[in-house]
């Protein structure tokens, strides 16, 4: 699974550490999310979602077999 974090949040003007405050995790896990090193629970990715009022479809890419 790939996703467009580090885009959304460029496009926001947040920092990593201004995201990860909204969602409530630390600055840490937002930087593994973006290097697609982690895979967020679907409360973290609906969160993430909210925080740039997009669908979950539009900020992470499920990449079948």
């Amino acid at each position: 699974m790939n996703n467009r974090i580090k885009e959304f949040r460029a496009r926001y003007d947040l920092t990593q550490d201004d995201l990860a405050r909204k969602v409530n995790v630390r600055r840490e896990t937002i930087v593994f999310l973006e290097k697609n090193k982690y895979n967020p629970s679907l409360k973290l990715a609906f969160d993430l979602a909210q925080v740039f009022s997009v669908p979950i479809e539009e900020l992470f890419i499920f990449e079948g077999e």
